[in-house]
């Protein structure tokens, strides 16, 4: 399960998605998360699919890779589903004893169902094309202007970074002391919700006690080298918005005015 956790991972390629400027596909991004909420119909959801398989050939990461971070999501996605299918009121397609479907519980199923995992695939692209550092420079510049309010946009940044670059440490850390446990005797998946809630100390307390160690160890390295935040800092690589950034930015306009003219004219019994 530990492998699936695609949020804070690079895939290290050379790809037009990769070489794009990191603020030009955080905003990306940020209108892939606005397109996913606005869709409204099987035909929308077809375009997106579509438009995600793209992606995934363009930047070269599989797309089994991008979908790998639904499976830790599996048991929200089932319960999103379920929920939305037994417990929306409407017109009544079946019954099964007390079980009641309705036909606006199966389309609001539906359509919870798939936006979650549009959006979950978007978001695990951004970090899949952008290493930490790249994107910790990408929010620190766009929310730069928020400086003449004394807003930390720098430390803001930094702490993203850092929380990024530690996740996948994290989970290593994790499958290692999950093995180091199990080879003592312990069960970490027999057993009720609270037995195994139970067995999960022995896991957590090792791996606190390793994530607050690395902690200081940074806070003690970043105090050692004179580290002050944003002041007077330059950067190695500048960044600079290409013509290829403001082409993705045109087809993502593109794919925004599709999507409407979809939820407008797509015939209602289509409608999600």
């Amino acid at each position: 399960m530990l492998n699936n956790i695609t949020l804070g991972q690079y895939y290290p390629v050379d790809s037009p998605v990769h070489r794009l400027d990191p603020r030009m596909k955080i905003v990306l991004t940020i209108f892939m998360i606005v397109i996913v909420f606005i869709t409204q119909n099987l035909v929308g959801y077809a375009l997106l699919l579509a438009f995600v398989a793209v992606l995934s050939r363009l930047s070269h990461v599989p797309f089994s890779t991008m979908m790998k971070g639904l499976k830790p999501l599996r048991f929200i996605l089932i319960l999103t589903f379920l929920l939305n299918l037994f417990f929306t009121t409407g017109t009544e397609l079946f019954r099964i004893g007390f079980i009641r479907v309705t036909q606006e519980g199966l389309r609001q199923s539906i359509h919870y169902s798939l936006r979650l995992v549009f959006l979950v695939v978007t978001t695990s692209l951004l970090t899949l094309t952008t290493s930490p550092i790249a994107l910790s420079d990408g929010i620190e510049l766009l929310l730069s202007p928020l400086k003449v309010i004394h807003f930390p946009a720098h430390e803001l940044a930094m702490m993203m970074s850092i929380a990024l670059r530690f996740i996948p440490t994290l989970l290593e850390e994790t499958d290692k002391i999950m093995k180091a446990q199990k080879a003592r005797g312990a069960d970490f998946e027999s057993g009720n919700l609270l037995v195994r809630a139970k067995s999960m100390i022995p896991l957590l307390v090792p791996l606190f006690v390793s994530a607050f160690r690395r902690a200081g160890d940074l806070a003690m390295a970043m105090e050692a080298r004179c580290y002050h935040g944003g002041e007077n800092r330059t950067r190695l690589r500048v960044l600079t918005i290409t013509k290829a950034d403001w082409i993705a930015l045109f087809v993502m306009v593109l794919l925004l005015a599709a999507i409407l003219v979809l939820n407008v004219f797509v015939p209602k019994g289509m409608i999600l």
